[in-house]
């Protein structure tokens, strides 16, 4: 099969290192998911994550053609998936009726108010 960068293929963990999991993609071509392309949030323990043996989505950072062995990314296909889960796009926030410009309308009022405290 033909690889290229940016390609999200599936592979089979092939084993788990404190720094990360290495993937076989087909007979000849392996990678790595290093330990911050797990997950987006923080990982302490790789196994938590992925088990040998377990069938992964991995999107193609990198890779060395000469070598046959590709940077993985579980964590760039799991935030994809996220985004195309989200069937309604976010609501739109209201028009602000307020803003810097009434905090400076008031401005000259509050100044007149805070000197007159001073007198007191």
């Amino acid at each position: 099969m033909h690889y290229l960068v940016g390609n999200i293929v599936e592979g089979v963990i092939t084993g788990i290192q404190p720094y990360g999991a290495f993937v076989s993609l087909d007979n000849d071509h392996t990678g790595l998911i290093h330990i911050s392309e797990i997950s987006s949030g923080y990982v302490k323990d790789v196994n938590k994550f992925v088990k040998l043996h377990e069938r992964v989505r991995v999107k193609i950072l990198d890779m060395d053609e000469e070598q046959n062995h590709f940077k993985l990314s579980l964590k760039a296909v799991k935030a994809r998936n996220v985004r195309k889960a989200r069937k309604h796009p976010s609501p739109r926030l209201p028009d602000m009726i307020i803003g810097f410009r009434s905090i400076a309308d008031k401005m000259d009022d509050w100044l007149k108010e805070a000197g007159r405290k001073e007198e007191i």
